[in-house]
């Protein structure tokens, strides 16, 4: 399963909202916090140019205006084409005025996530990671330690998303482990989670400065796509069609 994915900043957010659908402005008036309204206009905006470039369809207002992201009621997102809903998986991340979503043709499993490189307490650690786990960070040299964290936590965070369940699931009962093999030509690493209930997802991670980038998949998928706003996909018009049914 070939999964695509973009990243933008806060920088990249316009003033205006005229991009948002009918619905979408309505539940942006509704947020109370400014950090909350923020994290959720920079995900919409990421999601929708990263659908856009998908698909290879015009990115002016008007056209993203018709692209919702909708809450299932899992709180998944989910994806409405002029109303209608759009045959395509997503998952969506934010950390620190940053954004990421990924994007597949519908039929599998989806999750990625972004986490920052930080200090982490040994409380976390032993709260929130099985034996296995704990094993894997206490033999880490230090410089490497807080790199390993970020990047377990992010596994986890994108299986609990690919699983459509997010943080309502135990975080032990997936457990994230790196993958021996060479770096990808991008910089990405393999990587894979294993679910209590014997699911497996495999994924890939990499590193960008002080942030970590994971990705799961079932059907596991082949190293991540880097969409660009208005690239060019000569396939998109066949992706375009499935995602609309037509």
């Amino acid at each position: 399963m070939d999964v695509y994915w973009l990243e933008q900043t806060e920088a990249d957010l316009p003033p205006e909202n005229d991009w948002l659908s009918a619905a979408e402005a309505t539940l942006l008036k509704g947020m109370r916090f400014a950090k909350r309204r923020d994290d959720w206009r920079l995900g919409r905006w990421t999601a929708k140019h990263a659908l856009s470039s998908f698909w290879n369809t015009p990115a002016s207002p008007l056209a993203l205006s018709k692209i919702e992201i909708c809450p299932a009621p899992t709180g998944a997102p989910e994806v409405l084409l002029s109303d209608s809903p759009a045959a395509v998986s997503i998952s969506l991340s934010h950390r620190a005025g940053r954004a990421m979503c990924a994007v597949s043709l519908a039929g599998g499993a989806l999750g990625c996530d972004l986490e920052i490189i930080e200090p982490r307490s040994e409380a976390f650690v032993a709260d929130y990671f099985v034996s296995e786990e704990r094993e894997l960070v206490a033999s880490a040299r230090e410089p490497e330690r807080f790199q390993l964290l970020a990047l377990l936590w992010s596994g986890k965070e994108s299986a609990l998303k690919a699983l459509r369940t997010g943080l309502r699931l135990d975080t032990r009962s997936v457990v994230v482990m790196p993958m021996e093999g060479p770096f990808n030509v991008n910089g990405w690493s393999p990587l894979q989670v294993r679910c209590s209930e014997g699911r497996v997802f495999h994924g890939w991670w990499q590193r960008a400065n002080n942030v970590v980038r994971t990705l799961v998949a079932d059907p596991a998928p082949p190293p991540p796509i880097r969409l660009e706003i208005g690239a060019y996909f000569p396939q998109s018009s066949s992706r375009y069609a499935l995602s609309t049914g037509d």
